[in-house]
C-alpha cells in the first residue's frame, strides 16, 4: 500500500523556520508532481507549492521568496524549506503527490502535519 508520510511540523516564533519532509512508502513506478497544501481553521485548503517531476516549482504569492520546495528522487522525498515564518503560516500543512501506482497515475494525499508560528 502506497502512502505519504509527513514529518517536521512544529511550534516556532515568528521569523524563524521549519522544514517539512513527505516521503513516498511503498512501492510506485514513477512520481510525477508533488506538493504542499495548508488548511488553516475555518478557510478552505489552499496550494502553497508544487515541483513536477522535471522540478519545475510553483509557489502562492504569500509565500514566494520565503518557502522553497525540494524533491529528491532518489529517496522518493519531497522537502518544503520555510523561512521567515509568520503568524499566518499557521495551519495543517498536507502533502500530496501524483503517483504510478500499479499502472495507473493516481493522487494521494498525506496525514498532515501541524504548523505553529506564534507571534
Amino acid at each position: 500500500q502506497v502512502q505519504l508520510v509527513e514529518s517536521g511540523g512544529g511550534l516556532v516564533q515568528a521569523g524563524g523556520s521549519l522544514r517539512l519532509s513527505c516521503a513516498v512508502s511503498g512501492s510506485v513506478s514513477s512520481i510525477d508532481t508533488m506538493g504542499w497544501y495548508r488548511q488553516a481553521p475555518g478557510k478552505q485548503r489552499e496550494l502553497v507549492a508544487k515541483i513536477t517531476s522535471g522540478g519545475s516549482t510553483n509557489y502562492a504569492d504569500s509565500v514566494k521568496g520565503r518557502f522553497t520546495i525540494s524533491r529528491d528522487d532518489a529517496k522518493n522525498t519531497v522537502y518544503l524549506q520555510m523561512n521567515s515564518l509568520k503568524p499566518e503560516d499557521t495551519a495543517v500543512y498536507y502533502c500530496n503527490g501524483i503517483l504510478n501506482y500499479n499502472q495507473v497515475f493516481r493522487n494521494f494525499w498525506g496525514q498532515g502535519t501541524q504548523v505553529t508560528v506564534s507571534s
